[in-house]
């Protein structure tokens, strides 16, 4: 234990002239992290005390000093008491570790989490965790589905799913299942509900909702069919406009405002791929 705090107490210090300002660990077996939980690791801090001797030298009393009330939002705003921290840059692609004449791969990802008082560690997979902080979000996979088809609540629940420390990436690696939409990992974690392909997503859609694309001329059907391609092959981004409009084949259909002209302009346009969108996840 000791050691484990003299390694950890190295790691956090702080290193402006070397841009240190963060750290990692590398925990390969699961059991150094684990010292983290260690009721005596740290304790409470010690409240200072102040003592008050007599005009002959003999100890009066022994007093706590009261700590400096937290400052308040608006305080804060006007008084700049601490510096910012400014993260660097990072350069490049993230690092790669190596070790001499061996294999590694990964079997787990784990997260540690602290309980709502800020005591006790838990360690739970990472897996496990997405499902908890899905199911805290949304009560049931119909709620999520409500909300996932809107792209103002989906952008929502990205973004505090990534507060959360929780990535797409990351988990369907883990899952092996790079060819599923992230409604459908997290369904499936979250609700035990079977994942289906983005290919089977899009494939439903120009089945199941065929009426809808004909309302469409129909070289502005073979866009949007190009687009649900696009989708099937590298994922939801493929929705972002203009920047789809660019990509070949999309992009041999003309230029980008003879493509929006196919619509009738920018705003049905944006009005035909959102209604796409939320006809995905439909069923």
């Amino acid at each position: 234990m000791t050691e484990f705090k003299q390694i950890i107490g190295r790691g956090t210090r702080v290193r402006d002239d070397y841009g240190k300002l963060w750290f990692n660990i590398i925990d390969y077996t699961g059991s150094p992290t684990q010292n983290f939980a260690d009721p005596s690791f740290d304790g409470e801090p010690t409240l200072a005390t102040q003592e008050e001797i007599d005009e002959f030298g003999a100890r009066r009393t022994t007093k706590v000093i009261a700590e400096e009330p937290a400052p308040s939002p608006a305080d804060e705003e006007t008084q700049q008491t601490s510096p910012v921290v400014i993260e660097p840059p990072q350069a490049g692609q993230p690092r790669k570790y190596y070790f001499d004449n061996g294999k590694v791969e990964f079997i787990a990802d784990l997260v540690h989490e602290l309980d709502a008082d800020g005591r006790v560690l838990r360690v739970v997979r990472l897996t496990d965790y997405t499902s908890e902080q899905v199911r805290r979000l949304c009560a049931d996979e119909t709620v999520l589905r409500s909300q996932w088809s809107n792209s103002e609540q989906r952008s929502e629940i990205i973004v505090k799913l990534k507060e959360r420390g929780i990535d797409f990436n990351e988990l369907a690696e883990q899952a092996k299942r790079a060819d599923a939409d992230p409604f459908d990992l997290l369904c499936n974690l979250a609700f035990s509900i079977a994942i289906l392909t983005r290919r089977r997503r899009a494939d439903r859609v120009k089945r199941d909702w065929s009426q809808y694309l004909q309302k469409y001329a129909p070289e502005a059907r073979t866009v949007l069919n190009e687009i649900l391609e696009k989708y099937a092959e590298h994922g939801a981004e493929q929705f972002i406009l203009p920047d789809v409009l660019y990509i070949p084949p999309i992009s041999n259909r003309g230029t980008v405002g003879e493509i929006i002209q196919l619509f009738g302009g920018p705003e049905s346009l944006r009005e035909a791929v959102k209604e796409l969108q939320e006809y995905r996840y439909a069923a």
